[in-house]
């Protein structure tokens, strides 16, 4: 979404300006490397409230910060999701995985967006369905923060931890759709990566481990656990990936299926749990909660979910 800009800026683009017409403004960002200048200029403009605010938005988008942290927002499938600084900024290609979880929904669907950053998939799925209980969960207070703001406007909740620790126990077995946009570059290719994510975003958004899927295997592990009969584990993956990602779904006793999109450049691997599978982890998740609802005679001071979701405190 956001265009590259070069390792150093001209000093005609950091120069300030009285001018802040489109032209004059289009000129400085182009001379920064920005290759949609003019709507970059069209979108500084409309989100300043003043020509101080202006002129310094226009500074740090020349050196080098995402566009969407500049504005405070992203465009995701048609909405305008808020955006903090050093918080993951929303892919156009993983409209795709959101596009094919709407598929694979039912009409009333419980949605969780796991690694959830902004929140802007969740919030995203649940706009295009009819019917939904959402949450949404990350393990960095940055995106978390920001993600209470566009999740719960959409009527969900969020919580802080590491992944399905973070989630209340009563969502096992229940879950219809689990949205989990994992980081998957390897380590050592972290650094290859555009200056605008390299140096702008969380690392743990990023970094996927040594061959980019460790954070998946640990989601795949237990994602039928959670997932209701019928349900779907989505995430995105690249191209050459895509082979060792399903393997690591497979190995962990789930149906693979992978969908691409040409048009945004998009790999989605679609996971299912077999009906016995479902069934299973479903029953096992109704005795655990039972067990835990015959255990509570004696009351805590903090419930436990109240201690991890974000819309306690």
């Amino acid at each position: 979404m956001s265009s590259s800009s070069p390792a150093s800026t001209p000093s005609s683009a950091l120069t300030p300006s009285l001018d802040h017409s489109e032209a004059a403004l289009a000129s400085r960002l182009r001379a920064a490397g920005c290759v949609f200048a003019e709507d970059e200029a069209l979108m500084i403009m409309s989100a300043a409230r003043d020509a101080a605010e202006l002129e310094e938005m226009v500074r740090r988008r020349v050196v080098g910060l995402p566009l969407e942290h500049v504005v405070g927002y992203a465009e995701f499938c048609g909405l305008r999701v808020e955006v903090d600084a050093e918080v993951f900024v929303p892919r156009r290609r993983t409209e795709a995985l959101v596009q094919e979880a709407a598929r694979c929904a039912p009409a009333r669907a419980v949605v969780v967006d796991l690694c959830c950053g902004s929140g802007a998939l969740g919030v995203a799925l649940a706009a295009s369905l009819d019917e939904v209980e959402l949450h949404a969960a990350d393990v960095d207070p940055a995106a978390v923060r920001c993600a209470r703001r566009n999740v719960t406007a959409a009527g969900g909740h969020v919580y802080e931890g590491d992944l399905f620790d973070a989630l209340p126990e009563g969502l096992k077995g229940r879950v219809d759709v689990l949205l989990s946009n994992v980081p998957y570059v390897p380590t050592e290719e972290v650094e290859l990566l555009p200056s605008e994510a390299r140096d702008h975003e969380a690392r743990v958004a990023l970094d996927g481990g040594t061959d980019g899927l460790h954070v998946l295997r640990r989601v795949v592990a237990e994602a039928a656990t959670w997932l209701a009969p019928g349900g779907v584990l989505l995430f995105e993956t690249s191209e050459r990936q895509s082979g060792q990602a399903v393997a690591a779904v497979t190995a962990a006793g789930l149906h693979a299926r992978v969908a691409t999109d040409d048009e945004l450049d998009a790999t989605v691997i679609v996971a299912s749990a077999s009906a016995s599978a479902s069934a299973s982890a479903s029953a096992s998740a109704s005795a655990s909660a039972s067990a835990s609802a015959s255990a509570s005679t004696v009351p805590a001071s903090v419930p436990p979910e109240a201690a991890t979701s974000v819309d306690a405190f």
